[in-house]
């Protein structure tokens, strides 16, 4: 896993470059759309899952001078996501999540949740290495599967339109400089394309 400060780098390159990535970026999420209009209580996700699952998008997008996972709510984007378009992953999340846990408390004594912020970095570390200690051997996903797909859900929360439930308040795009599209504005200009003209963004401001 990526240290802390090169890991917003990361996600973007991860978003544009990734082609499966990207794709799932841009798939139509209609019933998860719905669910985050909604309503922002979880739907699949239990409280203790929720702030686990939370605990593990604030290492792989931390806080720091500008927003982060926690700050996009992309917990709510995987909630969502798992009660309709991605209902196939919810074993694989319930199990993990426990998984992450039994891994914790080996090395740490202690829930995931409890740690500190570098010794949630070492956990990870572990999980993208597929080297944890203390996982179930009957967990639904193996430890590197699990990272991968919290990782992949967490960058997605994070760039994707708000309407899906993460990247709340546009921090996703705020933070990668991205404007919002200009389709419903009837295009960029080749000016505003140049760099000539301001390009007014999703939240109003004008870059």
């Amino acid at each position: 896993m990526a240290e802390p400060i090169s890991r917003r780098g990361f996600l973007v390159q991860s978003a544009l470059y990734g082609s499966s990535l990207w794709v799932l970026l841009n798939v139509p999420r209609p019933r998860a759309v719905a669910a985050a209009r909604a309503s922002t209580h979880h739907e699949v996700l239990t409280d203790a899952e929720w702030t686990t699952v939370e605990a593990i998008t604030s290492r792989i997008i931390p806080t720091d001078h500008e927003p982060g996972a926690v700050e996009a709510n992309c917990v709510n984007f995987i909630d969502k996501a798992l009660a309709h378009e991605d209902a196939a992953m919810k074993p694989l999340y319930r199990s993990g999540v426990a998984a992450v846990d039994a891994v914790s408390r080996r090395r740490f004594a202690k829930s995931f949740v409890e740690l500190t912020a570098d010794e949630r970095d070492e956990i990870l570390v572990a999980l993208e290495s597929d080297k944890a200690d203390g996982w179930p051997v009957a967990s639904a996903a193996s430890p590197a599967k699990f990272f991968e797909m919290v990782r992949a859900h967490t960058i997605m929360g994070f760039l994707a339109h708000p309407k899906y439930g993460g990247n709340r308040d546009y921090a996703g795009w705020r933070v990668t400089g991205y404007p919002g599209g200009g389709h419903h504005l009837g295009g960029y200009s080749p000016e505003q394309l140049m760099g000539k003209e301001k390009i007014k963004t999703a939240w109003g401001d004008e870059v």
